[in-house]
């Protein structure tokens, strides 16, 4: 299929296997925030005497270690699993990354009866197999997803996080009631882990080549509109080029703002709502789901708008990244800023800003979140990895903070000044990517030859105004 036919005529109709392996990877996304989210909704009910089972006296400090250390993990196994998934593919990194992860779900109620710092191991353990997820979905979507359809596939298949995230909270309150207990919700994650991570072995796909049931169609269409040139595994990794890139930095400095408030929320809100706006558990793990189902709903009602807007050529693919990162960080400062004037008798005003600030991070699933594959679809994966690993550093420091701060979790002034710290990092961390990032692909992304995705920059616009084939006299790099 040329570069040069209009898009439109390549693109097969009905569904797809492209479909197929996206619908595999949100529910994977789901499946693995059960694994990330659960000792959040968890750690209420388990510093709380509840009948049929157990509970531990862990002071403020100690459960913010809980809840920070998960990420001592995340951290450290970013980069290399990029790496693996560029070197070995995404799929059996990703696929066994899952199953271990089940498999130390089981674990918890056994550490958590040993102590704290057990579940802290554990949680580290668990960080560390969680660190393969971003790189290795980011090293998929550089081979699976159409530019034409970027910003709808790959942030539905993001959404997950939210869903998962929105379906463990609102679940969590009725296993902690049942016979189960908050045991239950470790056993339901690693089971489900471990059923989704055989699915997956069976099913998933590295990359449209060596996909079952494909049609010849489907497979030239995908290839010609993602920018992965099929030889990326062997090509080394242009690390200075990368970190010379400013693009890169405005990149970075939007997914660390991100990180910051996204796990603030995730970690605190439970306590918040049980300790300031005094909900039990039941209220507690439903509220706490709907800024999640929320965010969930939101970025498929953004995404498709970005696509019409970019696709059209209303705006630039750069102005729609950085108009909705815009949102989805700027509108969750705002709300914020007045979530630190609520008291316990506003509790449905604190309720709705809540859902408000994570609602709106919707923003971000068409900003920052898909630039690594605007920049350089060869090289998506390891990029993932250093700016998720960075941006994990702010998620390990974030708790820290709120621990601090926190020496009464039920004073108001001192979730205000939380509040207002995570605002103000929102507010900086967006500007610079409003300065610096950019999304074309850079010259860094083929370093050797001109393959395919030099083929795809020459048949369009390189400030990404449309992506609809240009003129000779657009054909600018």
């Amino acid at each position: 299929m040329g570069f040069g036919t209009s898009l439109d005529m390549a693109r097969p109709s009905g569904f797809g296997v492209r479909h197929w392996q996206a619908i595999l990877l949100f529910v994977g996304m789901m499946i693995n925030y059960f694994q990330r989210v659960d000792i959040s909704a968890a750690i209420v009910p388990m510093t709380q005497s509840t009948a049929g089972a157990p509970s531990y006296n862990w002071n403020v400090s100690e459960k913010s270690l809980i809840l920070s250390s998960f990420f001592w993990g995340y951290v450290v196994s970013q980069v290399p699993a990029g790496l693996l998934a560029k070197r070995f593919g995404a799929k059996i990194v990703l696929g066994t990354a899952t199953a271990v992860g089940g498999v130390l779900s089981f674990f918890h109620p056994m550490a958590a009866a040993s102590g704290w710092e057990s579940v802290c191991v554990l949680r580290i353990l668990t960080g560390l197999v969680q660190g393969t997820v971003y790189p290795c979905v980011h090293t998929l979507l550089a081979k699976w997803v159409p530019r034409t359809e970027r910003g709808f596939l790959t942030t539905g298949i993001y959404s997950g996080a939210q869903f998962g995230t929105a379906l463990i909270l609102v679940t969590s309150g009725f296993i902690f009631e049942s016979s189960l207990g908050w045991p239950g919700l470790f056993h339901l994650s690693g089971g489900l882990s471990l059923a989704w991570a055989l699915l997956f072995f069976w099913q998933a796909a590295n990359e449209p080549a060596t996909a079952r049931r494909i049609t010849k169609t489907e497979q030239e269409y995908i290839e010609s509109l993602t920018g992965s040139n099929s030889s990326s595994q062997s090509m080394p990794v242009p690390w200075i080029a990368i970190f010379k890139s400013p693009a890169f930095y405005g990149l970075l400095a939007g997914h660390c703002g991100f990180a910051w408030g996204f796990y603030t929320l995730l970690t605190q809100m439970p306590t918040y709502m049980n300790k300031v706006l005094h909900l039990d558990v039941k209220s507690n793990a439903f509220l706490s789901s709907l800024p999640y189902l929320a965010m969930g709903v939101l970025c498929l009602v953004v995404s498709p708008i970005s696509d019409v807007l970019t696709n059209r050529g209303f705006i630039s693919i750069t102005t729609a990244r950085k108009l909705f990162n815009s949102i989805g960080q700027w509108g969750p400062m705002a709300c914020l800023i007045g979530l630190g004037y609520m008291t316990a008798d506003q509790k449905t005003w604190a309720i709705l800003l809540l859902t408000l600030a994570v609602g709106t991070n919707a923003g971000c699933s068409c900003g920052y979140l898909i630039n690594h594959i605007d920049l350089s679809p060869n090289f998506a994966g390891p990029m993932m990895g250093v700016t998720n690993g960075i941006a994990g550093v702010t998620s390990i420091v974030a708790p820290l903070v709120v621990g601090a701060i926190l020496t009464e979790e039920e004073d108001p002034n001192q979730w205000r000044l939380v509040f207002f710290i995570t605002g103000a990092i929102y507010l900086v961390c967006n500007t610079l990517f409003v300065i610096f990032g950019k999304a074309t692909v850079q010259f860094w992304n083929e370093p050797t030859s001109m393959s395919s995705t030099i083929a795809l920059r020459n048949n369009f616009e390189n400030d990404s105004q449309t992506i609809a084939p240009t003129t000779v006299k657009d054909n600018r790099f």
